[in-house]
């Protein structure tokens, strides 16, 4: 089970800083700009050339700063974002959450806690207003965001995430609910804190949000974890709507994935308070 669990969380490392340079490729073609191709082949190697600049980066620690906040937030919110995917759905696996659902429910709201530590261990009004829309944000939709989650749950009469796929051999949920998943999804991309909805670090009103006092190896694992968290939400999603075999599944994921780089790439940030009023 330990090995398992290792072995999941090293493919979702490697699988986290691909998808940093598909983004940046992908972003590159939207601007019609090159993009990163110096680093090896095609800019292969380029994750492992920011990895290795941002962890030996020096990280300057401020005196007004609460150092024990600021040091576990980060910790603890890519903790999180690799214990999710604890309910991965496979079919040969060594562990297995009973109820998955419930469990993803209660571990992925634990997310805004590291969000509001970080920026209120920061010392810092920016941050602080990073982590405040952090929390009334994710209060905001939270009731559509679970209602929404329990629709497959009562249809296919499982909490678990694999029994959901299953159930969708014959009839998928994403064509009886289509408003319900564009709902979803709009959730999702604001739990995340993707553009449009990036208001916890919007550049133009916060500087870097919650985030603005971090740098170094320490930047690096929120870093890690948003983008975890993305590839993790795209599971979520296609195992809920769609649950087609295995074999399609990680096509359907990058398909997901790469709805969330063209948002980015196609919209405008949002208004914070519009947000609040769609919700």
């Amino acid at each position: 089970m330990v090995l398992s669990l290792l072995m999941t969380f090293i493919f979702i490392l490697l699988g986290m800083a691909f998808f940093t340079l598909c983004e940046r490729k992908l972003l590159a073609g939207f601007q019609l700009r090159k993009g990163p191709n110096k680093v090896g082949f095609m800019g292969l190697l380029q994750p492992f050339a920011d990895a290795g600049k941002l962890f030996t980066k020096e990280y300057i620690i401020l005196v007004l700063n609460n150092w024990f906040a600021c040091f576990l937030a980060p910790f603890l919110i890519l903790f999180i974002a690799l214990f999710m995917w604890t309910i991965y759905p496979i079919l040969f696996n060594y562990y297995y959450v009973e109820f998955s659902i419930l469990f993803f429910m209660c571990v992925s709201r634990l997310n805004v806690y590291g969000v509001i530590i970080a920026g209120w261990g920061s010392n810092s009004k920016y941050a602080l207003l990073g982590g405040v829309r952090a929390i009334a944000q994710t209060i905001s939709y939270e009731i559509r965001f679970s209602f929404i989650l329990l629709i497959p749950v009562f249809l296919s009469k499982s909490f678990r995430v694999l029994l959901i796929c299953k159930a969708q051999h014959y009839r998928l949920y994403l064509m009886s609910f289509l408003a319900g998943f564009f709902i979803w999804f709009t959730i999702v991309l604001a739990e995340t804190n993707r553009a449009p909805f990036d208001f916890v670090e919007g550049e133009s009103e916060l500087v870097s949000g919650f985030n603005v006092e971090y740098g170094g190896y320490i930047f690096a694992l929120i870093f890690m974890a948003e983008y975890i968290n993305i590839l993790f939400m795209s599971v979520i999603t296609v195992s809920i709507f769609i649950g087609l075999p295995c074999i399609i599944l990680p096509f359907l994921v990058l398909l997901v994935s790469y709805a969330f780089i063209w948002i980015r790439a196609s919209f405008p940030r949002y208004r914070y308070d519009l947000l609040m009023k769609l919700t």
